[in-house]
């Protein structure tokens, strides 16, 4: 495999085109105070919680309310020929959000209602803006729930562009298994809509998980339908300590080849304990440990927890502390939800590259384990959670964004790290997404024939390349 080029990693290259003012007048015009210009509110929308150094940002943000108002916005920047760049949260981790050919943000975060819950079809359809909390708030009366957690409170449009999926992958999938249907603005300012509200369907083109996953380059999502599914009758978490990643990665791969319906497991490393300890003032025993959440019947969750206790402490597990009220399971998963922000504050000042491998559960061990003496090798600062049960774990590497041997040697390491993985028959992004930080890796996963293809369809879809362009292939 070729090593991809550092350098495009290391600062994105900038290459703005020219944003006429007859263009920013007439988005004024048709928007009012929804328009903004002003500097703050641009650089906030011109950024998200990658690594990158800062670029010029978008040269207006609008806030839209309706499909109509981003159909509008749509169709004067097709007019122009300036790019747009959809806008979440910002929550987003490879540079998805960087205006690197300039043209202007849409902020979806006003589009924040839920259109219909359809409780018997287990299905629900919101607006983009709608956050993955606020859904399970306002839906929490039916005895339903949505799964997909990836640890932001992210949007359900900026979950379904980044085909987001996190800790219930295990048990419930990702984005790409429970979006039925969306509601999208084309490239040329077009209402489309994509799949039904049923279960399955074979007419024509599968266009919804076209869109999903796209990282805003193909359009504009302003409906989604998804999944819900029932809350479970009984809940249980549990964290177990282990004497090295090896028992613990050991456990997971039996678990899950013996067919538990475990609902989350999460690995944390040693080192990401020590962080969460200073952090929250937990008190966890500062080892390799995993944690688990097993959902189903009384009994059923039950034998599940019963099982992997049994295999666990096979592998030298202890220390299982359970929890079955909502109060402890909170307690319990506040060291993983807070992993991130505890690593940044152990280094103050520092900038955290995260990786986002995923490979076969076969595979797991050997791709984590020397990966993990690697980094150690490195002697740079770093965390380590996975998403385990699925084989998807991230090094966060802390590096000083002022010392750029730091990013050189966290780059050599992520490189490394894909390039093992992708020997190993897994991905170089299991749900950040390629953004700009991932198109070299791209190319070698999927090979150029495919890329190529990716860039027909874009190129049909997008004659102009407005759509957040820059993004996924150069």
């Amino acid at each position: 495999m070729n090593a991809p080029t550092h350098a495009a990693h290391l600062a994105p290259v900038v290459n703005a085109r020219p944003v006429p003012q007859v263009f920013i007048d007439a988005l004024k015009a048709r928007f009012g105070n929804n328009c903004s210009t002003a500097l703050v509110i641009r650089e906030q929308h011109g950024r998200d919680e990658s690594a990158f150094a800062p670029v010029p940002p978008p040269s207006a943000v609008i806030f839209a309310e309706c499909t109509q108002d981003v159909a509008d916005a749509v169709k004067l920047a097709s007019e122009y020929k300036v790019p747009v760049i959809p806008f979440g949260v910002g929550s987003s981790l490879e540079g998805h959000l960087l205006a690197v050919q300039g043209g202007i943000s849409i902020d979806l975060t006003r589009m924040n209602k839920v259109l219909s819950i359809n409780a018997e079809d287990l299905t629900v359809t919101v607006q983009p803006g709608v956050t993955r909390k606020q859904l399970n708030e306002e839906i929490k009366s039916t005895g339903l729930f949505f799964p997909i957690d990836p640890g932001a409170d992210a949007t359900l449009g900026g979950m379904s562009a980044t085909r987001a999926s996190g800790t219930n992958a295990v048990r419930y999938g990702t984005m790409r298994e429970n979006v039925l249907a969306l509601e999208v603005v084309t490239a040329s300012g077009e209402i489309i809509r994509t799949g039904t509200r049923a279960k399955k369907s074979s007419a024509g083109y599968d266009l919804t998980r076209l869109f999903v996953g796209s990282e805003g380059t193909l359009g504009v999502m302003t409906e989604v339908t998804v999944r819900l599914f029932p809350l479970p009758e009984a809940i249980s978490a549990a964290i177990c300590s282990f004497p090295s990643i090896e028992k613990a990665v050991q456990t997971v791969i039996q678990v899950i080849q013996l067919g538990v319906p475990i609902a989350r497991v999460e690995l944390i490393d040693h080192n990401t304990v020590r962080m969460v300890n200073a952090y929250a003032k937990l008190g966890l025993r500062e080892e390799p440990m995993l944690l688990m959440e097993f959902h189903g019947s009384p009994a059923g969750v039950k034998e599940q927890a019963e099982t992997v206790q049994e295999i666990a402490s096979d592998h030298g597990g202890n220390a299982f502390e359970w929890a079955t009220t909502p109060e402890e399971r909170t307690r319990l998963w506040t060291a993983r939800h807070n992993a991130y922000f505890a690593a940044l504050q152990s280094r103050p000042g520092c900038r955290a590259i995260s990786t986002d491998t995923c490979v076969p559960i076969s595979k797991l061990a050997d791709c984590l384990l020397d990966s993990v003496t690697e980094t150690e090798a490195s002697g740079l600062p770093y965390f380590l959670v996975g998403h385990v049960g699925d084989g998807n774990f991230h090094f966060g590497y802390l590096i000083d964004p002022e010392i750029p041997s730091e990013r050189e040697i966290a780059e050599d390491l992520n490189h490394k790290l894909v390039s093992r993985a992708l020997r190993l028959g897994g991905t170089c992004t299991g749900e950040h997404g390629i953004g700009l930080h991932k198109m070299d890796f791209l190319v070698t996963e999927a090979g150029v024939g495919a890329v190529n293809m990716m860039r027909t369809l874009k190129q049909a879809l997008d004659p102009h390349n407005i759509m957040n362009p820059g993004k996924i292939f150069h």
